[in-house]
């Protein structure tokens, strides 16, 4: 082969330094969280009906959701469910939702054990905490879908304009929930319409512009077409989530 011929094949076939970067980054991540990515693939999957793209991930959501909404959710069968997920689990989806108790994801999408990862605080607002828990789900468990999910009359978007329009703090360790909603609800002052309506939603989508960018972790999955990040609203008079457009 002529040095030139070698050289161009070398072109072809390796990669990008920034490919290399994300690359390396994931298996550093997988390697801290539990192990090897070479021996987290080589195990089957507790679920191989969990194994599923970003798109058909976000479908099976919709879908579940529209059964719990007409009232025809499955049975499942969570003796069996149990036995599967012993050793381990593969969550189809992820769930950053409102710890609100009218809000229950694994009924609002009618799934089983094993089926979301779900991490549940008042506003639904990303942390570090959370963040960490997103990065593990998607590098370790291999979760294609995170839902950012709102809902409707939230206190704790309630409170935080409340809190930030009378100048008054609120007691105990509150003051960090209203910390973290307080620039969508800032954001969304500026909006004509309902201010606890679009302070809500801004929040949903503050959250997902901040899992979607998270760096070295989400926003490399997401650049890769391994994850996709999305918001939505739970209607709590018809249990239906509406998802929001997204940007």
């Amino acid at each position: 082969m002529c040095d030139k011929c070698s050289e161009n094949l070398h072109q072809a076939v390796a990669p990008s330094r920034r490919a290399m970067m994300l690359s390396a980054g994931s298996a550093l991540a997988a390697a801290a969280f539990g192990g090897s990515a070479l021996a987290k693939e080589a195990k089957a999957p507790p679920k191989p009906q969990n194994v599923l793209s970003p798109d058909a991930a976000l479908k099976r959501l919709l879908d579940g959701n529209a059964r719990y909404v007409s009232g025809v959710s499955r049975r499942h069968d969570f003796k069996h469910e149990r036995e599967a997920l012993v050793g381990g689990q593969n969550p189809y989806a992820a769930v950053l939702s409102c710890a609100d108790s009218r809000i229950a994801p694994e009924y609002a999408f009618d799934s089983g054990r094993g089926d979301l990862f779900v991490c549940r605080v008042a506003g639904n607002f990303a942390g570090d905490e959370t963040v960490a828990s997103m990065e593990y789900t998607v590098t370790v468990l291999g979760t294609p879908v995170i839902l950012v999910l709102g809902h409707d009359n939230c206190g704790a978007v309630d409170a935080t304009i409340k809190s930030l329009q009378d100048g008054k703090p609120l007691p105990g360790h509150i003051p960090s929930l209203v910390a973290a909603i307080a620039p969508a609800v800032k954001t969304a002052a500026q909006q004509s319409g309902n201010a606890l309506d679009n302070a809500i939603r801004q929040n949903v989508m503050d959250n997902v512009a901040k899992l979607k960018s998270a760096a070295p972790i989400l926003n490399a999955a997401v650049e890769q077409g391994k994850l996709k990040v999305v918001g939505g609203i739970y209607r709590l008079s018809t249990g239906t989530v509406e998802l929001l457009a997204q940007a």
